[in-house]
């Protein structure tokens, strides 16, 4: 560049009409023409008076583009000689790479080997809404009967005390939602723990990450629930374990199978209040046996404790982890189920000796919530307001549990086997043919019913069903007939 840019920007034309600023165009274009090579090193710009007058522009923006180039260390600007392409520039490494052919079709690095296995566990993304709701979208709650009203006093109160969460203080939880959560599960779900036992993490998934990472070396053996919940599934394979699918049957995860597998686990990851997808309860003997087999094998257990607060007949059972005395079993938990998804707050009870390591390592993961909805979520639950919504919810999601059973049996008794269970928000049904349930549920997808495949849950083809798990918490009875009447006439075909 001497005394014009022809040379090194042969054409160059600036978009008065875009959203990006003349400025910032023009640095653009400065930038591709040094990291090309089109200006060399030590090349002289022309003074900004004289490119504003070449180009049309203001004398300002030139001395903007000029003075974001330098910041950035691609241009020299030297008393007495003016301002010159820099001797290097920052991205000079890149600059063989850029002028050559290879450039547009090198690829680049790898991932690694846990990271190609951790983007191929694919959970799928749900449809949005469509003409009937959330029919038959699994995991979620009913969006129409939140008490809103309540929910937004009370995030509302908890902005006033902002002072109090805006800091780094406590990645661990704020100790009002962590003493809140001790006092609920120890009465609900007969938990033993203290608040400082509880790890307060963004979502479920993230308290699993978290466990993961924290439980296994990579390359140990993960005995999983198969079929089973796809999120744990990724965070163990993101560890680096191997999963080890153990089959589940009537009474949850077949143990007496799972030792004839000869292969020691470091962690056991179960669902035993209700089980992800086939919905069953595990059996005292057999959570026994399970307790039992952890204890000869000196593995960790990881309770997902995801939605036992809808049972719908007597009380929520007991937490294994209560069975265990919180020695080796992990407890996870979240409020997505009996809120809303998006809340992002979960949490990890682990057992009280390795509890600051787990607070040490969550400063070092970024799976912390966020504080504000930390506090309003304490305040909900001191307020007694969790568990009136939780009762209204179990009254509401029993009528339309019974609802589609109801419409199960009338519309699809040749084609469906609904397994009736009495908790939980989705009811799995088996297909009486042999035809494809993750087809049928792309199919239905289209037609904005969102209702899960049973196949897409297993690991091994031995443990194979083929089936829709059909999520009711969140569809308005309105919208079950009519969503039941599409989702049959997919099934015949019309």
């Amino acid at each position: 560049m001497a005394d014009t840019l022809a040379a090194a920007l042969p054409g160059l034309t600036l978009d008065r009409t875009s959203d990006v600023p003349l400025h910032a165009q023009l640095a653009q274009a400065l930038r591709t023409a040094i990291l090309t090579g089109q200006a060399s090193p030590g090349t002289r710009l022309p003074a900004t008076r004289n490119l504003a007058a070449e180009l049309g522009l203001g004398r300002n923006t030139v001395a903007d583009a000029y003075d974001q180039l330098t910041a950035e260390g691609y241009l020299e600007a030297r008393v007495g000689s003016g301002t010159r392409v820099a001797s290097i520039a920052p991205d000079a490494f890149l600059a063989t790479g850029a002028s050559s052919d290879k450039a547009d079709t090198a690829p680049p690095p790898p991932l690694s080997r846990r990271g190609d296995a951790l983007a191929a566990a694919i959970r799928p993304v749900p449809p949005p809404p469509g003409r009937f709701g959330y029919a038959f979208q699994p995991g979620i709650p009913a969006f129409d009967a939140f008490p809103y009203a309540s929910w937004t006093r009370l995030a509302a109160r908890a902005a006033k005390n902002m002072k109090a969460v805006g800091d780094y203080s406590h990645p661990e939880g704020q100790p009002e939602l962590r003493a809140a959560i001790a006092a609920h599960v120890k009465l609900a779900r007969g938990v033993v723990c203290e608040p400082d036992q509880i790890i307060i993490t963004a979502g479920a998934q993230a308290g699993l990450d978290l466990a993961a990472r924290l439980l296994v070396d990579p390359g140990d053996n993960a005995w999983i629930e198969d079929p089973g919940y796809a999120g744990a599934r990724g965070a163990l394979i993101g560890a680096g374990a191997t999963l080890v699918p153990v089959p589940v049957d009537e009474e949850g995860m077949d143990i007496a199978a799972a030792r004839k597998l000869r292969k020691r686990p470091r962690l056991i990851y179960v669902t035993p209040s209700h089980q992800f997808p086939l919905g069953v309860t595990m059996s005292l003997p057999r959570r026994l046996d399970l307790l039992d087999l952890a204890d000869d094998a000196d593995a960790w257990v990881i309770e997902d404790d995801y939605d036992s607060e809808y049972r719908y007949q007597g009380r929520p059972l007991s937490s294994l982890q209560g069975l265990d005395g919180g020695r080796r079993v992990l407890y996870v938990g979240t409020f997505s189920k009996t809120f809303f998804p998006s809340l992002r707050i979960g949490y990890l009870i682990v057992p009280a000796a390795h509890a600051q390591a787990f607070r040490n390592a969550i400063r070092n993961t970024g799976h912390s919530a966020p504080g504000l909805p930390q506090l309003a979520l304490a305040a909900f639950l001191e307020g007694g307001h969790y568990e009136a919504h939780a009762r209204r919810m179990r009254k509401l999601y029993d009528s339309r549990r019974l609802a589609v059973l109801a419409a199960l049996e009338e519309l699809a008794p040749r084609t469906l086997t609904p397994q009736v269970r009495e908790a939980g928000m989705q009811m799995p049904a088996l297909l009486r043919s042999n035809r494809n349930d993750q087809a049928i549920a792309a199919d239905l997808a289209k037609d904005g019913i969102a209702a899960g495949s049973l196949s897409r849950y297993t690991l091994d083809d031995k443990n194979l069903r083929q089936g829709l798990l059909l999520g009711f918490a969140a569809v308005e009875e309105r919208h079950i007939s009519p969503a039941m009447h599409q989702l049959v006439s997919h099934l015949n075909g019309s």
